[in-house]
């Protein structure tokens, strides 16, 4: 089994925990790197990257054309890369459990975002986190902060920026955990549609790697990440837009999900005066609900509250 990766350190990383669960059932797996478009493209901001070069699919789009090709038998995809629509000649054929799914701040100098100073530099490259924060905390300066998780902490280090923020679950990943000083709740920080958990894409007519795969999904992490998946392209929102989505599902109540959505900045001015203007949407569900279902429901409820969709 031929597995496709992006050659960055994180993504190598989820690339050989997908291949040492395969081996364990007694696949042979080999790892072929792919560059892609968003890889090249480090020296671009994401915004003109959305705007001027289309933002979808830019860490995806070379390895769907190696899958459709023959020359790899699945990918490995960080799910909140994924566009929300696939090609029909795809399938996720799995959605391993999902780990930590919250955004966190990491500093050198600062135990937390209450502690740093006024107008300090927080880094991001992410619309969604600097629309958030902003309502916690106006005084922000944000920097355009791109390339892998080990250089985004090293130019934290060195001072770049008095902060970064990050996925808790590629450093939980990649042990890179020593500046991490605050993991945020959804409910301050709501995070990425499908954030810390990996997608496994096939072709949609090989049914021999998709059985092969079959034990590797996970069925409270699908519903949740198809749910957060739904609401998103209801709205028409990718992964560089400031709309956060989280869904999990409600402990101790058997098959009930909590969800809530977030929109932040341009798209929520509509319906506030505030500076820093956000919306969000929060509510359980009970039985019976398909994942669909209730992220179009929580889509429609954004929308009626004021929430812009996105083109």
């Amino acid at each position: 089994m031929r597995i496709g990766s992006r050659g960055s350190q994180l993504a190598l990383w989820q690339a050989n925990h997908i291949a040492a669960r395969l081996r364990s059932l007694g696949h042979e797996v080999t790892i072929e790197i792919i560059r892609t478009t968003g890889d090249a493209l480090q020296h671009v901001t994401f915004a003109k990257v959305s705007t001027e070069l289309g933002g979808k699919g830019i860490f995806t789009k070379e390895i769907e054309e190696a899958l459709r090709e023959g020359r790899i038998d699945l990918a490995v995809h960080s799910l909140k890369d994924l566009p929300t629509s696939l090609d029909p000649a795809f399938t996720l054929a799995a959605i391993p459990e999902r780990v930590d799914p919250r955004d966190a701040l990491l500093s050198a100098r600062y135990t937390s975002l209450a502690s740093l100073p006024h107008g300090a530099c927080v880094g991001t490259s992410s619309e969604r986190r600097r629309a958030q924060l902003l309502v916690h905390r106006p005084d922000l300066r944000f920097q355009e902060f791109r390339g892998n998780v080990d250089t985004r902490i090293r130019k934290m280090v060195e001072g770049q920026a008095d902060a970064i923020v990050l996925a808790s679950a590629g450093l939980e990943r990649l042990g890179l955990t020593e500046y991490r000083r605050e993991c945020f709740a959804p409910e301050i920080l709501c995070p990425a549609a499908g954030q810390g958990a990996l997608a496994i894409e096939t072709r949609a007519d090989d049914a021999e790697t998709i059985a092969a795969l079959a034990s590797l999904d996970h069925p409270d992490t699908r519903y949740a990440v198809t749910a957060e998946r739904t609401a998103l392209a209801s709205l028409g929102g990718g992964c560089q837009v400031p709309i956060g989505i989280h869904c999990a599902p409600v402990p101790g109540a058997e098959s009930a999900y909590a969800i809530q959505g977030v929109v932040a900045g341009a798209a929520a001015k509509a319906a506030s005066s505030a500076a820093h203007p956000v919306i969000r949407v929060a509510f359980e569900h009970q039985q019976g609900l398909s994942p669909e279902a209730l992220g179009r429901q929580l889509a429609e409820e954004l929308l009626r509250q004021g929430a812009q969709p996105f083109a």
